[in-house]
C-alpha cells in the first residue's frame, strides 16, 4: 500500500493524475495487501511501477494501455500514488524498497517475495477481466518481475523494461535475472511452448546492463525480443548518457523516435497476445 512522506516534506500530488482510475485493494493468500488502481476494460495488463511509485508518467502509461482496449492494473507497492518524483522522494522510496522484505535487491538466484503477490493478482485480474491471459510490465527496480510472474501460465505477455534487479554490483549480478533457478526453468519450458518475453533498455544504461539481455537471449533464444535504444554519445535523438526509463521519464513522444516505436511495439505485443482487435486506421 502507499506510504506517507516523512514530516516536513511536502507531498506534491495532482489529483488529476489518477482521475478516472478505480481504486481498490488486493490481498494475497499469505496476507500481502496493496492498493490497486485500475482503468479501462478488456483483458488485464499488470503495470508494476518503478521507483519512486505510481508517478504521473506511470499513470499516463496506464492510460495508453487502457486506450488500446485493455484494463491497466497498477498495484501500489511503495511510494505515494500520483506524487511527482523529486530527489528526496526518490531517495526515500528507493531506501524503503531496498529494506523491504518483499524485494530481493542483491541475491543473484532468488525470486522476490512480492512476485508471489503479483502472480496472485494476475490470476485474480484474469478471472475478473477475461481474455486468453494477462500481460505484465515491470520497470526499473521491478523490471524483471514480469519474468518471475511468467511462472504462472496466466501471464502470456511479459515485458521487462530496464530490469535493474539484482542491483548490478559485480559481474555475476550484471547477468543475473532476479529469479530462482527453478523459476527460470519453468519460464524456459514455457518459452519452448511459445511464450515470448519482451525487454527494453537504453544501450548505455548501467543500471540495466547489457549482460542481462545477453543472458535472456541465451536462456530464451528467439523467444526473447530485446529492444535496445541507442543512448551513445551523439545519438540522433539526444538521449542522455544516463537515460534509463524507456516508457516514462526518458520517453520521447516524437513521431518516429525509438522510444515512441518501443511504446507502440509494447502495446501491440500486449494486444496481439491478449487477443485485442487492432484499432481502426
Amino acid at each position: 500500500m502507499g506510504h506517507a512522506a516523512p514530516r516536513g516534506i511536502p507531498i506534491q500530488i495532482d489529483p488529476a493524475v489518477l482521475e478516472g482510475f478505480r481504486k481498490g485493494t488486493f490481498r494475497s493468500s499469505i496476507g500481502q495487501t496493496h492498493d490497486v488502481y485500475r482503468i479501462g476494460s478488456g483483458p488485464a495488463v499488470v503495470v508494476i511501477h518503478e521507483v519512486p511509485g505510481i508517478t504521473p508518467l506511470v499513470a499516463a502509461f496506464g492510460r495508453r494501455v487502457a486506450a488500446r482496449g485493455m484494463t491497466a492494473v497498477l498495484p501500489d507497492l511503495f511510494g505515494s500514488a500520483g506524487r511527482v518524483p523529486a530527489g528526496a522522494y526518490m531517495a526515500t522510496s528507493m531506501a524503503r524498497a531496498c529494506v523491504s522484505r518483499e524485494f530481493t535487491v542483491l541475491a543473484t538466484n532468488k525470486t522476490s517475495p512480492v512476485i508471489r503477490y503479483l502472480r496472485e493478482l494476475a490470476v485474480h485480474e484474469h478471472h475478473e477481466c477475461g481474455g486468453p491471459g494477462v500481460g505484465a510490465v515491470g520497470m526499473c527496480l521491478t523490471g524483471g518481475f514480469a519474468l518471475g510472474m511468467s511462472v504462472d501460465p496466466v501471464v502470456v505477455a511479459p515485458v521487462l523494461s530496464q530490469p535493474s534487479l539484482p542491483l548490478p554490483v559485480g559481474a555475476g549480478r550484471r547477468r543475473a535475472l532476479g529469479i530462482s533457478d527453478d523459476d527460470l526453468e519453468i519460464v524456459k519450458a514455457r518459452s519452448d511452448d511459445g511464450l515470448c518475453v519482451m525487454g527494453l533498455r537504453f544501450t548505455g544504461d548501467r543500471k540495466s546492463p547489457r549482460e542481462r539481455f545477453a543472458r535472456l537471449r541465451k536462456e530464451l533464444g528467439d523467444n526473447f525480443v530485446g529492444v535496445e535504444i541507442d543512448s551513445s554519445e551523439d545519438n540522433p535523438w539526444g538521449y542522455g548518457a544516463d537515460a534509463h526509463s524507456v516508457l516514462t521519464e526518458d520517453y520521447s513522444d516524437e513521431p518516429g523516435s525509438p522510444t515512441r516505436r518501443a511504446l507502440d511495439d509494447v502495446l501491440s505485443f500486449f494486444a496481439d497476445r491478449l487477443g485485442v482487435a487492432s484499432p481502426p486506421p
